[in-house]
């Protein structure tokens, strides 16, 4: 964290802590520090799936040179410093790191609940701030800012489409896998 805040701080600007990625890494080392159970739960559901797309795009596009889904093209960009790139490899680090806590400290089933709210603050912040940007596809899947509905209209469905197909099936694959239980 000493080095990685600074020098994406240097390479970025402020705008990048908004990402869900690198907010995480914030709200990862409070967990680390406190051994929280509810603030891994609340990373690991919404940070799981797209660590995990990450890893796997970085992992073709290394093996192959093209890229599965794409987000991974700064990986292999001379222009971006190597230490930079090499900081950024938390990515493939945080999925192991959050199941490995999960499994340690237990989880909370309230997480999915927190990083929707979450999610509800910090993507419309993003979708007005520096909307340049795009942070977190507030705009449009894939930093390209989408045309086919009005802005609102796709911030809305944003707000309740995430959580409902990635935050809470990961919630319940969660609770399956560490409590057992079927119902949340």
């Amino acid at each position: 964290m000493i080095a990685w805040v600074p020098l994406y701080w240097l390479q970025y600007g402020s705008q990048n802590f908004l990402f869900f990625c690198d907010l995480g890494n914030l709200f990862i080392a409070v967990a680390l520090w406190l051994e929280s159970a509810l603030i891994f739960s609340w990373q690991a559901t919404g940070l799981l799936v797209f660590q995990i797309l990450f890893t796997v795009d970085l992992a073709v596009a290394f093996v192959s040179g093209r890229h599965l889904i794409g987000g991974t093209e700064y990986m292999f960009d001379p222009q971006v410093p190597l230490s930079i790139r090499l900081l950024s490899l938390f990515h493939v680090v945080t999925p192991l790191l959050l199941l490995w806590a999960i499994h340690r400290v237990g989880y909370n089933p309230r997480g999915w609940k927190y990083q929707t709210l979450t999610a509800w603050i910090i993507v419309p912040i993003n979708y007005f701030w520096r909307p340049q940007y795009d942070v977190n596809w507030a705009r449009g899947l894939f930093f390209r800012e989408q045309h086919a509905v009005p802005g609102y209209v796709y911030l809305m469905a944003y707000l309740v489409v995430v959580p409902a197909l990635i935050y809470y099936p990961t919630h319940r694959l969660l609770l399956l896998c560490f409590t057992g239980k079927r119902e949340p």
